[in-house]
């Protein structure tokens, strides 16, 4: 009896390790921190996506001879600070990295806010159906890049909640689950806007 107990020994640990591990949130820990990288991914791929576009819409606007070129400047500008940032999983936990980013987006989005809001001036570029399409792309990815992110602060915000609760935060010292990083208040409220784009009379000369 006693040798089939020893033999039985480990099994037992591994499953009280289970249990133990199950009751103070570990389960919990990896299923929010896949919702987080999940949720991260897709921030990053809706800023691609607008980053993507710009090329198209710098070259259509350099058609028009007298546009502002300081105002297009700016747009290429900021466009290849924010894709110059190296983007790792490890930024969710690196609150000044992640600062950074944010405000290199947040950059870029002011820039193309500036650049569509100077374009309503030029008759020629209202007119370009290739420019109109452009700007309704835009205005999607900046939906879509809002609807992102949203989901990233709440998967975040579940996540440093389970590591700041108790008795959880008790498996978070043990594993070295840190409170990940979010957008701040400060440039949520920045980068939040997207560019206004009026399409009240835009393009219907065009066909």
């Amino acid at each position: 009896m006693l040798a089939r107990l020893t033999r039985r020994a480990p099994t037992i640990l591994i499953l009280s390790a289970s249990l133990a591990l199950g009751g103070c949130g570990y389960n919990d820990f990896q299923r929010l921190d896949e919702q987080t990288k999940s949720a991260w991914a897709e921030v990053l791929n809706q800023y691609q996506r607008r980053a993507d576009l710009i090329p198209n819409l710098v070259e259509t606007v350099k058609g028009e001879a007298s546009f502002e070129q300081e105002t297009l400047s700016r747009v290429i500008e900021a466009r290849s600070r924010a894709t110059a940032i190296q983007v790792t999983p490890e930024m969710m936990n690196d609150p000044q990295a992640m600062e950074r980013f944010q405000q290199a987006q947040g950059q870029l989005g002011s820039a193309l806010s500036r650049l569509l809001a100077v374009s309503e001036n030029y008759p020629s570029l209202k007119a370009n159906q290739g420019f109109q399409d452009l700007r309704v792309q835009l205005e999607g990815t900046e939906n879509r890049v809002t609807v992102a992110r949203n989901k990233y602060i709440d998967a975040v915000q579940q996540y440093n909640v389970l590591a700041r609760s108790f008795p959880t935060n008790l498996t978070a010292m043990i594993f070295s689950y840190s409170p990940k990083a979010s957008f701040s208040v400060a440039n949520e409220a920045e980068i939040s806007s997207p560019p206004t784009v009026d399409f009240g009379s835009s393009g219907q000369g065009s066909k």
